[in-house]
């Protein structure tokens, strides 16, 4: 972006950047993060506060309903919106599905943290006279800061780089308006310059993230109570909680489930004889399991730095991050192709270029989890460890890495979904004969075959459905936090 204004020049970039198109894209841009954000924030505080902490009806099969969106890729979704409803389009709709789409991004994070959390901090509370309104926002949500403050950080991110769910209902935002650019060989210019609007609404984003997070600390020594957190009787208000939930889980799931069954049953037994089922099924798991492991051990590190070592340098790694994550994933694929033919041609078009453009594009999806885990593992741990005789390595490995492994399995899965339902920057930086569920899905409903497209959109949800399912478990699981005695810590 930076070379093509230097090449361009200061009197065309400004008159690119400076025009009605750029005005509108922008507000539309920041109106759906505006309006989506918060619901997310809404839906997933609400549906983790009830399923953890209020006498719900079912709690335990709402809990995982309410994760389960996340195994349909936000495309995917809209596709099935679309197949019901061919006229939606517009800011509306794509609140509708963005919200639809990403507010487990929210709820999973803020579930884990309420099932973390001491419970005598909110008996303590009760006890001095406080309701269960009071105790929520007073102790509860405050506790909930960092993990609700990363979830949406998250969704923000997504709506600044979602195209195929926008493109789907005809929604512009600055995405789908950079993919139509670069589509076009005439004015990549335009294209580029869109792009560095884009970085700097993702960098006011994470200054409004970094303000609002604040320097508290999360983490504590020993287990907190023994007994379970106290739970909150609906009484009347259990009716209105099922009906809000069920309304939830059927337009997340509901509608998805039945298009895309009844795209297959019109397809019928014809939908499944292609011969690229099987073999991107097969690339699809391969290419997200290896994006999964290389970007929780490069986010490790960062995550670490970032909890333990706060400070400038630690910020800026980040932040960097973050921004990179933003763009959308044909600049990042367009960026690396550029790099990668000047400096290492053996390296275009090949699967390592691949995996790490997925890296780049979905370290903030490990990085929360793992931040949020680093924050709940006291270093006073580590040090006890040592004080009765562990070395540091030893130390490290058999004590914070445990604390921290629910964390790091729930950044992997989430990475995992990511890939799965990447679209962009696979279809520019696949190797030659590499086609994934995502881009053959994509190609096939290009050509208005929703029928054939159906086979692939299911088999995306039966492929993250998993990694859903061990999300949903991370987040139910309480961490211990108890000093090793000597007999573990010399083990």
């Amino acid at each position: 972006m930076i070379t093509t204004a230097v090449q361009i020049g200061w009197d065309e970039s400004v008159a690119l950047i400076f025009r009605p198109r750029v005005g509108e894209l922008l507000t539309n841009t920041v109106l759906l993060v505006v309006l989506t954000v918060p619901l997310c924030a809404v839906l997933g505080v609400g549906g983790a506060w009830l399923v953890e902490r209020t006498s719900l009806a079912g709690a335990g099969i709402w809990g995982a309903l309410l994760a389960m969106p996340l195994a349909i890729p936000a495309f995917v979704n809209s596709y099935a919106w679309v197949s019901v409803i061919p006229s939606l389009s517009g800011l509306g709709s794509g609140v509708l599905l963005a919200t639809l789409s990403y507010f487990p991004l929210v709820y999973l994070p803020v579930r884990a943290a309420l099932a973390g959390l001491d419970p005598s901090l909110e008996q303590a509370a009760a006890s001095l006279g406080r309701g269960p309104v009071r105790v929520f926002f007073g102790t509860v949500l405050p506790q909930l800061r960092l993990a609700l403050l990363g979830g949406c950080l998250l969704v923000g991110l997504h709506l600044l780089s979602e195209y195929g769910a926008f493109a789907m209902i005809r929604f512009d935002t600055f995405t789908t308006a950079i993919m139509d650019q670069y589509r076009s060989t005439f004015n990549g210019s335009a294209g580029s310059m869109l792009a560095g609007v884009l970085t700097l609404l993702c960098l006011g984003l994470l200054l409004l993230e970094s303000r609002a997070r604040g320097a508290a600390k999360y983490s504590r020594i020993g287990s907190g109570a023994a007994s379970p957190p106290s739970r909150i009787r609906l009484g009347a208000w259990q009716l209105p909680s099922q009906i809000g939930l069920a309304g939830v889980a059927g337009l997340a799931l509901g509608v998805p489930a039945v298009v895309i069954g009844g795209w297959l049953v019109f397809g019928g037994a014809d939908a499944w004889q292609s011969s690229d089922l099987l073999s991107s099924l097969l690339q699809t798991l391969g290419l997200s399991l290896g994006g999964g492991i290389l970007t929780v051990i490069a986010a490790f590190p960062l995550s670490w730095l970032a909890v333990r070592y706060p400070g400038r340098l630690s910020r800026l790694l980040e932040r960097t991050n973050y921004f990179t994550s933003s763009m959308p994933g044909i600049v990042l694929a367009l960026a690396l192709v550029s790099v990668s033919l000047a400096f290492v041609p053996a390296l275009y078009q090949t699967t390592l270029l691949l995996l790490i453009a997925y890296a780049l594009l979905f370290l903030p999806r490990a990085l929360v989890p793992l931040q949020a885990g680093i924050a709940q593992a006291p270093p006073q741990l580590e040090e006890a460890a040592q004080a009765l005789g562990r070395p540091p390595l030893r130390a490290f490995f058999g004590v914070t890495l445990r604390l921290v492994a629910p964390a790091t399995a729930a950044g992997m899965a989430l990475v995992f979904l990511a890939v799965a339902g990447e679209l962009t920057a696979t279809l520019l930086l696949s190797p030659i004969g590499v086609q994934t569920l995502a881009t053959r899905f994509w190609s096939l409903t290009s050509e208005i075959d929703f029928a054939g497209a159906a086979p692939y959109a299911l088999l995306l949800v039966l492929l993250s459905a998993p990694m859903t399912y061990l999300l949903f478990r991370q987040s139910t699981r309480r961490p211990n936090t108890a000093v090793p005695n000597r007999k573990e810590a010399t083990a």
